[in-house]
Parts: C-alpha cells; sequence; structure tokens
C-alpha cells in the first residue's frame, strides 16, 4: 500500500525539483552512479560531497511537509537535505520555537541544520522588513554551506494571496506574476508546491503525526496578508464560488509569461534607444509602446542607484511624462537621491 495521497502528492513536488536541481549541477559534480566525473573508480575517496539542498522551515504546516519530503526524496537521488529556521525575534519564546524546530529537522534526518536569530528592521513595514532579514539568513546559510538550492514552503493558497496584494497596491503586470517557482541569484530559490493548496501540505504532516507550530501573527488581524487570508479570500470565495485560488494562481502564471515577454522585449529595445554617450533619445523612447518604454525607464533608474523596492508605479509615470508630455517641467526626484531631468531631447538619470 502507498503512501496517503497528500504525502504522495508532497513527495512527488519535491522529487520534480530535485530532478530540476540535479541537472542544474555543475558536469564537475558528482556523477549519477556515484563516480565524480572525470575521476578514476580507485580514487572514489577524493569524491566531492554530493549537492546539498536546504530547506527554510518555520514549523508550521507548509515548511514542516517540505522538510518531511526533501527528507525522504533527497537521498534516493544521491542529495544531501539540510534545514535552516529563522528567529526572527518578534515574539517571547521565538528561541526556544526556534531551537525546537531545529530538533525536528534533525529527527527527520537533515543535517546540516542551522538556527539563525536575525534582527527585523522598519524599513517597509513589518512584514517586508521580517521578509527581508528572512531572506539575508536563507541567503548566508546557502553561501556558508555551499547549498545547490533552497526550498521554500509556499503554496498555491500564497500565491493567491501574493496577486491579490499587487492588485490592491495598483502594482504592474510583475507584481500580478507573483512567486517565481524559481528564483533568487543562481535560481537558489525553489517552490516545489505552488500547484498545491494549503490542505494538503497539513493533510500530509497529519498523517505523518509531523507536530506543526501556528504562528499567532498569521492570524493577527494587525497584518495585512492575514486580514485577506482569513476575510478577504472567504468573502471572494463566497461572492464568486470556489476555485478563486486556482484562478489567481492562474493568472499568476499567465500574468508572468507576459512580463518575461516584455522583460526580454525592453531588454532588446534599450540599447537602439541610447545615442554615442549612452543617453536615453527621448524621441525613440516615445516611440516605444508604454510597457516597453517604462520598463527601460525602470532599468535606467535602477542602474542610476535607485532601490528597486523603493521604486513605484507613480515615479516611473513622473519620469514617462518627461518623455510623452514635455512642457518643460523641471527634475523628477526619485527614492536613492536618484534625479531624472530632460535635456536637449536625452533623458538624464543619475545621482542628484
Amino acid at each position: 500500500m502507498g503512501p496517503h495521497p497528500a504525502v504522495a502528492a508532497i513527495r512527488l513536488a519535491v522529487r520534480r525539483v530535485l530532478h530540476d536541481i540535479l541537472n542544474n549541477v555543475h558536469t564537475t559534480g558528482p556523477h549519477p552512479d556515484g563516480q565524480a566525473l572525470g575521476r578514476h573508480p580507485d580514487r572514489a575517496a577524493e569524491r566531492p560531497p554530493s549537492p546539498l539542498v536546504l530547506v527554510a522551515c518555520s514549523g508550521g504546516a507548509d515548511s514542516m511537509a517540505l522538510a518531511s519530503a526533501l527528507a525522504f526524496e533527497a537521498p534516493r537521488l544521491g542529495l544531501r537535505a539540510g534545514g535552516v529556521t529563522v528567529d526572527h525575534g518578534l515574539q517571547a519564546g521565538s528561541d526556544l520555537r526556534a531551537d525546537e524546530v531545529a530538533l525536528r529537522l534533525r529527527r527527520l534526518g537533515l543535517d546540516p541544520v542551522d538556527s539563525v536569530a536575525v534582527t527585523v528592521g522598519r524599513d517597509g513595514g513589518p512584514e517586508a522588513a521580517a521578509r527581508d532579514a528572512r531572506y539575508a539568513a536563507l541567503d548566508a546559510a546557502a553561501e556558508r554551506h555551499g547549498a545547490a538550492a533552497v526550498l521554500l514552503g509556499h503554496t498555491r493558497d500564497d500565491q493567491a494571496e501574493t496577486v491579490l496584494l499587487g492588485l490592491a497596491r495598483g502594482s504592474g503586470i510583475r507584481s500580478l506574476s507573483g512567486m517565481a517557482a524559481v528564483s533568487g541569484a543562481d535560481g537558489r530559490y525553489r517552490r516545489p508546491f505552488l500547484q498545491l493548496d494549503r490542505q494538503t501540505a497539513r493533510k500530509a504532516c497529519m498523517v505523518q503525526s509531523l507536530p506543526v507550530w501556528d504562528d499567532p501573527h498569521n492570524a493577527d488581524p494587525a497584518y495585512t496578508r492575514s486580514r485577506l487570508r482569513h476575510e478577504g479570500l472567504p468573502a471572494l470565495e463566497k461572492a464568486l464560488g470556489k476555485g478563486v485560488v486556482e484562478a489567481l494562481a492562474r493568472t499568476a502564471q499567465l500574468a508572468r509569461d507576459d512580463a518575461d515577454a516584455l522583460d526580454a522585449w525592453a531588454g532588446q529595445a534599450e540599447a537602439t534607444v541610447r545615442d554615442g554617450a549612452g543617453l536615453l533619445e527621448c524621441a525613440k523612447l516615445y516611440a516605444l509602446p508604454p510597457a516597453v518604454r517604462r520598463r527601460i525607464l525602470r532599468r535606467a533608474a535602477i542602474e542610476a542607484g535607485a532601490p528597486a523596492g523603493s521604486l513605484f508605479a507613480r515615479h516611473l509615470e513622473e519620469v514617462d511624462r518627461l518623455i510623452t508630455g514635455w512642457r518643460g517641467q523641471g527634475a523628477i526626484n526619485l527614492p536613492g537621491k536618484v534625479v531624472a531631468r530632460r535635456q536637449g531631447g536625452r533623458l538624464v538619470i543619475r545621482q542628484g
């Protein structure tokens, strides 16, 4: 008799991602038969270690289900499996909970396992600041251990919430595309569960008797995502019927495909709208579709020093008006002390 359907689903999702990771491992890495490529069998002792895959685990149902599936699948594919839990220090006893999560990961057979304490700042609000601190800690752990990838437990429900948050902010199509299945430097972060719902992960934990911790912040109405999860999405499903989450997840994928195509177009077009000195020519920018033009403007602003996370649609609209609605207006101040101004038919974007 095979595993419970929920367990089988999470293992299959993880197995597919691990196969992708193996395919991306450098050709000098471990050979599928256990021999390092280019080495004589008699020198097996000199084989490099198998690639390491880490799981980011908070102790919640999603990440515990992911950790259990990684612990099961990785050895069968010749991979090492480890884990990282991050203590944000935002609740009393958070250090003890992080230690408990680390112990659970070790009991699953993961090694190495890190418990990392971080200091959460205030930039961008509490949720964004916590996310920034968490990813910085995960990046550091991946570098420290030389991990090939870090698995994240975001589900289809998380994806739907992300799309709605982007829609509420009036963000562009890139924001509506939600979370990518592969992201980060060199594709470090992988999200195997984006096609699975939250209940599947919780069911997998239950049938495997895996203890889980439900973060009270996830039910705290002070947080926007929490209100959306417990009030907004249920209201949408009541008004529109079941299937809203699945539809939003499909929307995210369609939006991502479109955003990728427009980014590629903008990358190719950028070289054609710069003069010999590398300055952007307003007349040539004007001839481009707005979606392509604004991508070029955004890239130019970021290259000049504007923080990507602080550069919003309203900023780009103001810069765009220097091209499409030129009436002799003055310079536009952007985040990061970057200034955009029109001079002699050229758009100059640089530190003020």
